[in-house]
């Protein structure tokens, strides 16, 4: 490949308890006591969807689709693809081709910061993505400018690292070093286990304030 793209090795796997643990954790509940970490929320599911696993990040500029094949390259199964698209530009880097090649290296979802194209191909295929809207526009892989793989990006608003923990739901994105996410993931199922308490109280007709002076002791 030419020089003017940059490629780091993959980063560690991620330790399978934390999987285990984010299994039920909602990224809403999360943005109950976290601000930070979160793509922004105009980074919307192709389809109802949830995801998690490893980040492995893409810089990815104007209409050069070659890092994003170059990155599909390194996925290994669980990996989520996590893509800037680093002129901010409304060109489409990921559709039908992309989705098919990252589902057979056994990738756990797509997460760009641009739109995408060939929607309905995306949800026959199976492979949650996460983009800004649609675009007929598309880049293409003979057009090389150069980019990144697994170096830091700006996704969304937010830093991601390569090997960062993703979890995506139809609520958002929320990404963390994975020791900052076991620590949220642990608060995170605390609050969903009073919030079951909570629902159940509301389902009475009483006030939640009653619940909160009840719990209080």
């Amino acid at each position: 490949m030419p020089t003017m793209y940059r490629t780091a090795p993959p980063p560690g796997a991620l330790d399978q308890d934390l999987l285990a643990l984010l299994a039920d954790i909602e990224t809403a509940t999360i943005g109950h006591f976290e601000s930070s970490g979160f793509i922004t929320a105009g980074v919307r599911p192709v389809f109802p969807a949830r995801a998690m696993g490893r980040a492995i990040t893409v810089a990815a500029p104007g209409r050069d689709g070659c890092v994003i094949y170059m990155a599909i390259d390194t996925l290994e199964p669980g990996d989520v693809l996590v893509i800037s698209r680093v002129d901010h530009d409304d060109l489409a880097c990921v559709g039908g081709g992309v989705t098919t090649a990252a589902k057979a290296k056994g990738a756990s979802a797509i997460i760009v910061d641009g739109p995408c194209t060939d929607p309905t191909e995306i949800a026959s295929n199976g492979l949650p993505v996460w983009c800004r809207g649609v675009a007929a526009k598309t880049t293409s892989r003979h057009t090389q400018l150069g980019g990144e793989v697994n170096f830091p990006i700006s996704c969304g608003g937010t830093v991601v690292m390569s090997g960062y923990c993703v979890l995506a739901d139809d609520s958002g994105i929320y990404v963390a070093d994975p020791a900052r996410m076991h620590e949220v993931a642990v608060l995170a199922k605390l609050r969903q286990q009073r919030s079951l308490a909570v629902r159940q109280h509301l389902l009475t007709g009483h006030s939640i304030f009653d619940f909160d002076r009840e719990n209080s002791q």
